[in-house]
């Protein structure tokens, strides 16, 4: 009776062992806090970048010789006509250097003249034998050479007199002066700066832009410019350029709208505000940490808020990755998960933390 009472209570114990083992394997899900966020859209209204006001045509001006400015007749903020006079250096060396071509030009052609006369003289004395064919030849060749160094001397002083001329520094076109960079008395290099000239008719708003602009940057998108200190004064205009990469440090990317017939009151170095156009229309967007790509396309863990439990959601995304936008696949409204989207399951119970801004 003991062994069998014995067996007895083995197989009650090991029984209440595998019953409790198949409850541990139907334990349910343990509940997971998520950070998440309610997609609304944002108003393309509410946005707004601060730049200044630049010429788009600009240039630098500069020495083509080196040499020692004598004069700088132009100040910042003066207004310069096309070919005036902006600079000068010390034209001593460039006039030297002129008169040392002409001296060479002079020998050169006293020398043509000589070796011309001497061809000659051979040429008059072969017919009568009173000279060989190997003399008449030497001072063929002697005339050639001195005919060549006669262009060659010519070349030079034409070179020299152009280089005198770039004692004077003149601009361009018509604008007015923007920047200086160099003072009378300094000794300026070839294509140091000295005189920076811009066209104040042709103007545009520059403004850095970041990743977390509501609409995508593109070609043309439309702008309303404003004065800072004049908000009712505004014009019109369109992206022209956009750089290809943000700055390293702001993260910022600059953007240059192209302004259309802006008023006298948008002068250069004027700080503006620039919104984008009423057509652009809200969009939403999500942080990329809450975008999960599988399979070549995105995904979205959305929260059943009645059920507080999560669905994963098909969307299509476009812009960086540092603030996508969401253009099909999900209505504002809709609360998505923002962190640890790597370890749900669909159906899983979640509990929402806090709210995280996109």
């Amino acid at each position: 009776m003991n062994r069998r009472a014995m067996i007895a209570t083995g197989t009650f114990i090991s029984a209440l062992v595998l019953a409790g083992c198949q409850q541990d394997t139907k334990a349910p899900e343990p509940v997971r806090p998520v950070l998440s966020m309610v997609l609304e859209p944002s108003s393309a209204d509410s946005t707004v970048a601060v730049g200044v006001v630049e010429p788009r045509y600009k240039t630098n001006l500069a020495f083509r010789v080196l040499g020692r400015l004598t004069a700088r007749p132009v100040y910042v903020g003066d207004l310069v006509s096309e070919g005036q006079t902006v600079g000068t250096i010390d034209p001593t060396a460039l006039e030297l250097a002129v008169r040392a071509a002409k001296a060479e030009l002079a020998k050169a052609q006293a020398q043509l003249a000589t070796t011309t006369a001497t061809e000659e003289r051979q040429r008059t004395l072969i017919t009568s034998d009173a000279t060989t064919k190997q003399t008449l030849d030497n001072a063929e060749q002697a005339r050639a050479g001195a005919d060549a160094s006669v262009a060659h001397a010519q070349a030079n002083l034409i070179k020299a007199i152009e280089q005198r001329g770039y004692a004077q520094l003149k601009a361009d076109f018509a604008g007015v002066v923007t920047a200086v960079g160099a003072e009378v008395g300094q000794v300026v290099s070839p294509g140091q700066s000295v005189v920076t000239v811009a066209r104040p008719d042709i103007r545009e708003a520059v403004v850095d832009i970041g990743e977390d602009f509501p609409v995508p940057l593109e070609i043309g998108l439309p702008f309303t410019v404003g004065l800072q200190l004049l908000p009712a004064v505004q014009v019109e205009g369109k992206v022209r350029e956009i750089a290809p990469q943000a700055d390293p440090v702001t993260r910022l990317r600059r953007v240059r709208i192209a302004l259309d017939n802006p008023p006298e009151s948008f002068r250069l170095g004027t700080t503006v505000t620039a919104k984008l156009g009423t057509t652009q229309s809200p969009t939403l967007r999500v942080p990329a940490s809450a975008v999960l790509a599988k399979d070549g396309a995105n995904f979205l863990w959305v929260i059943d808020q009645p059920a507080s439990t999560v669905s994963l959601h098909r969307v299509d995304l476009a812009g960086d990755p540092a603030g996508a936008r969401i253009t099909d696949g999900l209505a504002p409204g809709a609360r998505v998960v923002t962190a640890g989207i790597h370890s749900l399951k669909p159906g899983q119970q979640v509990r929402i933390e806090q709210d995280q801004n996109p």
